[in-house]
């Protein structure tokens, strides 16, 4: 049986962006990562959505209802129910609701990676250490390093360069460490030769 990180279905309110994470997939053995997102009214549009990047990875939003606005490399994109907006790898984007009512999409990433971990981490933190937040919402700066120090390659923020990100929260992730920051969900350790085989003849039964 597939180990899941929390029990499927599981929903975490992030209370700063009036979005809902659902762990509708939490297993990571799968060659895609797919949670469900819930927007309310003005969803994603402040607090510590903030534009980004996925480096490696597209960002495929599915809606199955309400209507949703996804901004690419500066050009709206609009879904509605039935509709999807594609993210190229690399591409600048951030997303929010666009209209007065709940917005429920599909978030997938057809690049796993460890990106399920990453947004558990992300909803957990928002519901359980309101230290790492700004009375604003945003994310602090010694929260940002060490996620995204320990999760390498998954998300960026959009302007500095990323060779210049990777150094200065690689740098600042100890100091995260020292006064007190913890991951909520940590990144899963290498795999081995043998568990990744293991893994594949599971994946085949």
């Amino acid at each position: 049986m597939r180990e899941t990180l929390v029990p499927a279905g599981t929903r975490i309110l992030n209370a700063y962006n009036n979005e809902t994470f659902v762990f509708t997939q939490p297993c990571e053995e799968t060659p895609t990562t797919r949670f469900d997102v819930v927007l309310g009214k003005g969803g994603s549009g402040g607090g510590n959505a903030v534009e980004h990047i996925h480096p490696h990875s597209d960002e495929i939003f599915t809606v199955h209802s309400g209507r949703v606005m996804v901004m690419i490399d500066g050009k709206k994109h609009f879904a509605e129910e039935g509709q999807s907006v594609t993210v190229p790898k690399g591409a600048r984007h951030f997303f929010r609701n666009d209209w007065d009512g709940e917005t429920h999409l599909t978030v997938a990433f057809p690049t796993a990676q460890q990106h399920l971990r990453f947004f558990l981490n992300l909803a957990r933190w928002t519901a359980e250490e309101p230290a790492y937040f700004k009375a604003d919402g945003s994310v602090k700066l010694l929260a940002i390093a060490l996620a995204l120090n320990a999760f390498r390659d998954h998300l960026y923020i959009s302007g500095p360069p990323i060779g210049v990100q990777k150094l200065l929260f690689a740098a600042l992730a100890p100091v995260a460490r020292f006064l007190g920051y913890r991951l909520a969900v940590k990144p899963r350790a290498a795999r081995t030769p043998a568990a990744k085989d293991e893994i594949l003849f599971a994946q085949n039964l």
